[in-house]
């Protein structure tokens, strides 16, 4: 197959294109993140991805094609599968199929999007990324702080080595280091803003503690993102975003608690359901019960009259951390993690 060949303003229309569709799908997306998405480019850090095929998985590389069908399917808002199995695609064997499961993925550009805008990154904003993945998110966030103030970590040699190559190949070079993320980087601390990739089921208190009193933290839990504002007596607190969130866990050993099966299997893919749905599992989880009966657990979500993500709170301290919602009526509820 010949190499395709993009041209300049090929590279300039698929950042265009991308931005403005980030911007019609987010609402009240700040000016300053649509234009850090013209800025930086997406394809440097997907050089290969996987696409499937009747259940299988090719790896594909830029020059596979005549066109620019690769160059689409980069700067489309999309997951990008880059590894399966724990293969990443650009090692696998070209034009070989493989089957397995994704083990990781480049992020919809429209989810970074929203995830930035909640973290509120100024310039000269202390920085810390846990889990570098791609590279992606680590050169937008270095547009937003300066690379200078931006630290980025991944418990993996590998996307540490990549990633710093394609930083520094895009004009970036923020510190990248291969770390626990679960245990941040104090070298570096205190951070004004802290944000996460992989889900946790608690907020990991290193992370309490290296976040500066004030500062943000951005993380998953339970299948959404919590946003979460540094208090001065150590603790964290704050709401949801309403977008859910990967479920892929920031250790591999603490994998999110499965949902029991349903009588109507469809209840589970209300994305407002699963969010309530996944509390009753860590809880049930937490408890050392696995029998609970998710269809009562959908009756409940129904007699509260469908809550939302957004609307339930995170108070995250050392030692104690919950998960809160208030009805209208005064009701509380509330999940210990």
């Amino acid at each position: 197959m010949p190499t395709v060949l993009h041209t300049d303003e090929q590279l300039l229309r698929a950042r265009v294109d991308l931005a403005s569709e980030v911007e019609r799908g987010t609402v009240g997306l700040s000016a300053r993140v649509v234009e850090a998405f013209l800025a930086v480019p997406r394809h440097p850090f997907v050089p290969v991805f996987y696409r499937e095929e009747s259940g299988l998985h090719l790896p594909w590389r830029a020059d596979d094609f005549g066109d620019d069908s690769w160059l689409r399917e980069v700067y489309a808002d999309r997951v990008l599968v880059t590894g399966i199995d724990g293969v990443h695609a650009e090692d696998a064997a070209p034009g070989g199929l493989r089957g397995g499961v994704a083990t990781s993925a480049a992020a919809p550009p429209s989810l970074l999007a929203e995830a930035l805008d909640a973290l509120d990154v100024r310039p000269g904003d202390r920085v810390l990324e846990i889990g570098t993945g791609t590279g992606h998110q680590t050169a937008l966030l270095c547009h937003l702080a300066g690379a200078a103030t931006v630290t980025s970590t991944d418990r993996t040699e590998h996307p540490v080595a990549a990633a710093r190559a394609r930083l520094a190949e895009s004009g970036f070079e923020p510190s990248v280091v291969r770390a626990d993320g679960a245990d941040g980087h104090p070298a570096g601390a205190p951070y004004d803003r802290i944000i996460a990739t992989g889900e946790v089921r608690r907020i990991p208190r290193a992370w309490l503690d290296q976040c500066a009193p004030g500062g943000l933290i951005l993380a998953p839990v339970g299948g959404a993102v919590a946003r979460l504002t540094k208090l001065p007596d150590g603790r964290a607190v704050g709401r949801f975003l309403p977008s859910p969130a990967a479920r892929t866990p920031l250790n591999p050993g603490e994998a999110p608690a499965p949902a029991a099966p349903a009588a109507d299997p469809r209840v589970l893919d209300d994305p407002g359901f699963s969010f309530w749905a996944g509390l009753h599992a860590l809880a049930a989880a937490r408890d050392g019960d696995a029998a609970q009966d998710i269809d009562a657990v959908h009756e409940s979500w129904l007699a509260h009259n469908r809550p939302r993500r957004e609307w339930f709170t995170l108070d995250a301290g050392p030692d104690t951390q919950r998960i809160g919602y208030t009805a209208p009526d005064g009701t509380t509820l509330g999940w210990t993690l």
